[in-house]
């Protein structure tokens, strides 16, 4: 009997972590310098393919897989995307908001949404790379993941 067929199923494939999200970029090269400037993300893989260059990033557990096409629309497209796209933006999760904030000021990366937006358990500060593609850089309020029961 083959080791894996004594294996018992779960009920569900509890998830540890977001592994990776996988991005098609305008610029390999741009997009790298934006990711590495405000979030520290370092390239650990990188090639190319027909298509053209990619490479993936990690900063702690997060990582990213960025693909250059030639033809990627003009951007920002975000967040004038049809509101029946599926994935509207990514969020990251920080540390310490006001810092963030005079970081994007002192890079010249200009914030969404008229500046930071207050939810019940967070503070959030939207951006666009240079393809456009939104993200919500989140610092939860007193560190904390929580909601109300």
């Amino acid at each position: 009997m083959n080791a894996a067929h004594s294996v018992v199923a779960p009920a569900v494939a509890k998830v540890r972590h977001l592994d990776h999200i996988n991005m098609t970029v305008r610029d390999l090269e741009a997009s790298l310098q934006f990711y590495r400037d405000l979030f520290g993300f370092e390239k650990v893989e990188s090639g190319e393919l027909p298509s053209g260059p990619w490479a993936i990033v990690r900063s702690g557990d997060a990582m990213l897989c960025l693909y250059e096409h030639a033809n990627v629309p003009e951007g920002p497209r975000y967040p004038a995307a049809p509101a029946e796209q599926g994935v509207r933006h990514f969020g990251l999760r920080i540390h310490n908001g006001p810092a963030f904030h005079a970081l994007l000021e002192q890079k010249g990366v200009p914030l969404m949404y008229g500046g930071p937006v207050e939810w019940p358990h967070s503070i959030a500060y939207y951006v666009a790379d240079p393809t456009g593609h939104q993200i919500e850089v989140v610092c939860w309020h007193n560190d904390t993941i929580a909601f109300e029961a």
